[in-house]
């Protein structure tokens, strides 16, 4: 299962309504500000995951941050200690603050939502991408006996081979070639 799918079906949409309860929106624009970030969160998260030493890292940071507890509880997303953890996610995940308002801009085009409320929610969007990545780690280890690194490759695989040709190699190139052209 995706991370999108991940975040809709927990808790039957729990963490869309605390999203949408959180900034004034409808669920249906929760759910589009949820799909409109997520891709571009979880092609980060892959990218900084194929760095070496980068998968260890995050392996690392799924097993020790308890981050599935803003899957389990998303009343939480809002308190000051969770918008924290969420912009120090952000950090990691896409390296500055300047593209995280890229992504909040180019999100809004598409769905409507204002850019400032969609800046307000990024925190919050990271937080839950890395409590369903490890909820998929810990599932991945309890019910195969599986390396947790292998739920978090078919999670972020899934975003990473766009095309959808079996080959993330030209999936990435094409990032690269995007984010250079964007900075």
């Amino acid at each position: 299962m995706d991370l999108l799918n991940m975040i809709l079906n927990q808790g039957n949409g729990r963490a869309v309504r605390e999203l949408a309860g959180n900034f004034g929106l409808d669920e249906n624009q929760a759910t589009s500000a949820l799909s409109g970030l997520l891709p571009v969160l979880a092609k980060g998260l892959a990218r900084n995951a194929s760095t070496p030493g980068g998968l260890d890292s995050l392996l690392g940071a799924l097993g020790g941050g308890n981050h599935a507890r803003y899957l389990e509880d998303p009343s939480i997303l809002a308190r000051e200690e969770s918008i924290n953890d969420g912009n120090g996610i952000l950090g990691h995940i896409l390296g500055s603050k300047e593209v995280s308002r890229k992504l909040a801009d180019r999100t809004a085009e598409s769905t409507g939502i204002g850019a400032d409320i969609l800046k307000k929610m990024l925190p919050m969007v990271a937080s839950l991408a890395m409590g369903a990545l490890s909820q998929q780690t810990a599932q991945a280890r309890q019910t195969r006996g599986a390396s947790p690194a292998d739920g978090l490759t078919g999670m972020l695989g899934q975003f990473l081979d766009a095309d959808r040709d079996g080959s993330v190699a030209d999936d990435l190139l094409g990032m690269a070639a995007r984010f250079l052209r964007n900075r």
